[in-house]
């Protein structure tokens, strides 16, 4: 783990889809408003009496402050915008994942419309569930993909008042998304699909967070929906561990970051943000896609966990497994569009050599493993000089990439990599050795925070059943793509460099520049 002086957050250029939207304003032109609140993330750590912080996503970063900008925090960990250098100081704490708005606190948009698009295919008692849940007088526009029975849909949208569009063939969520997009005329968007069911102020709280003229989109947390076949170890698991579930902490989305996709199961967007919208050659991963060429644009994806919608789960076991496979193949085509995000496993230099000698299960592992990380934090606490308890700091970060390592190595060993980790149990002891700690320890960490639900057996039989079916979509993916790109981790050292961003004077002047990332 090394650290350096950072950069604004940059990225590659953007990976173009078909029809991308416009980028977000200039920094220097949409500034946050007056009275715009933040709160530091439950994360970040304030040192030296106020005098820096350490956190942030994707990357850890010690941003030092200087005593203009320590003012603008309050003892409670928040910031108001009352000047533009406070406003310069919240865009930066911001993007580095450092802290989020306070979205109770901040009002609604001026032109604050929104126009509900559906896509639908049969399900027309479902779709009638979610149509109830939208307030009434509400522009929506429901695309029937092809239903089997279109006459059960149409009447459906006649008694809510919708108007409804019926494609001729079936083009999938993507597509028929897209044909109710072009129909938009409002300046947000709202995509929901058929099987969830909104919040009374699900929509109004994701549209406060567009007060931030550089959010395109915003998501809310998706819980899992009461039904009567929910109750069974297959819902119960759901319950507690949805794929589509992002717990519980409020994120900057973007690749490599804690949340890094979001789920268009409901979204509110600018519809400027879209432009044409998804790609309809993707059947899977077009939500991920989308949100992923938004922030590759510049735009600002939120996850807010504040907002929910309650989605129904599959709960029959072909059906569950069928879809956690879907998902799996989604893999390869995003790792053709987004080759830098869809690795499977993110690790630096240092932990990958502890993670190797650890599976090497020699006498020397451990010792090996305990030197690469004594080094690594020692030269991360010289880089931490003035900063206090330095070696304490840099111990806890080295402890925690060392355990994100581990972790993301458990999952290749269980998930991504699952049909060659039970080749190599059939002839290795060592291999069935890993094996069996890595399909044990993730589950008694995630116990451990709070997903239960489920007794322990029942809970490991449902994890590994997951993995094997994602897994399988994956593998699946790449050979009928023929590439092993969405298989592969990624080895990336810290001091990779980023390409250089803009920053504003008022913010140069607000806080100094002299961060640092991990």
């Amino acid at each position: 783990m090394t650290l350096q002086a950072a950069r604004p957050h940059g990225g590659t250029e953007p990976e173009r889809g078909p029809g991308s939207g416009q980028g977000p304003p200039d920094r220097r032109e949409a500034a946050l408003p007056h009275g715009f609140r933040i709160a530091l993330d439950r994360h970040t750590r304030v040192l030296d009496d106020g005098r820096a912080l350490l956190g942030g996503a994707p990357v850890t970063r010690l941003l030092r402050l200087t005593t203009r900008a320590q003012g603008m925090l309050a003892p409670d960990r928040t910031l108001s915008v009352r000047t533009p250098a406070a406003a310069a100081l919240a865009d930066r704490l911001l993007e580095l994942g450092l802290a989020h708005p306070l979205v109770a606190d901040l009002p609604l948009p001026e032109k604050a419309d929104v126009t509900y698009v559906v896509p639908v295919r049969d399900r027309p008692g479902r779709l009638d569930r979610l149509l109830r849940s939208i307030a009434p007088d509400s522009t929506v526009i429901v695309v029937d993909d092809a239903s089997l029975d279109g006459e059960s849909v149409a009447g459906v949208v006649r008694r809510h008042g919708a108007r409804l569009v019926v494609l001729p063939d079936n083009l999938g969520p993507a597509g028929a998304r897209n044909a109710g997009l072009r129909l938009v005329r409002t300046p947000f968007t709202v995509f929901v699909d058929s099987d969830v069911v909104l919040g009374p102020d699900t929509v109004s709280t994701l549209l406060r967070h567009f007060t931030d003229p550089r959010v395109g989109m915003a998501v809310p947390r998706v819980t899992g929906l009461r039904t009567a076949g929910s109750g069974n170890w297959i819902g119960r698991y759901e319950e507690t561990r949805s794929s589509l579930d992002l717990g519980d902490r409020p994120a900057l989305v973007r690749p490599g970051s804690f949340v890094s996709w979001a789920s268009t199961a409901c979204v509110v967007a600018r519809t400027e943000t879209l432009g044409a919208g998804f790609d309809a050659r993707m059947r899977v991963g077009e939500d991920v896609d989308l949100g992923w060429r938004a922030v590759a644009r510049g735009w600002r994806l939120r996850y807010e966990p504040a907002a929910t919608v309650a989605h129904e789960h599959r709960t029959g076991f072909v059906d569950w497994f069928r879809r956690k496979a879907e998902y799996g193949t989604g893999a390869h085509p995003l790792s053709q569009r987004h080759p830098r995000s869809v690795a499977p496993a993110v690790l630096a230099p240092w932990n990958t050599v502890a993670v190797l000698a650890l599976l090497a299960q020699r006498r020397w592992s451990a010792p090996v493993a305990a030197g690469v990380c004594a080094v690594t934090a020692l030269s991360v606490r010289r880089r931490l000089d003035g900063a206090d308890r330095p070696l304490r700091t840099a111990t806890a970060l080295t402890a925690n990439g060392a355990v994100s390592a581990l972790s993301q190595t458990g999952a290749l060993l269980t998930r991504h990599w699952w049909p060659v980790t039970a080749g190599l149990c059939l002839v290795s002891r060592r291999a069935r050795r890993a094996a069996a700690v890595a399909a044990v320890a993730d589950v008694i960490l995630e116990r451990a925070n709070g997903r239960a639900g489920l007794d322990p057996l029942r809970y490991t039989v449902a994890r590994r059943l997951d993995d094997i079916a994602y897994g399988s979509g994956v593998w699946w993916s790449a050979v009928r793509g023929r590439s092993a790109a969405a298989l592969l981790p990624r080895i990336q050292s810290p001091a990779a460099r980023r390409p250089k961003a803009s920053s504003s004077s008022s913010a140069r002047s607000a806080f100094s520049s002299r961060s640092q990332r991990s």
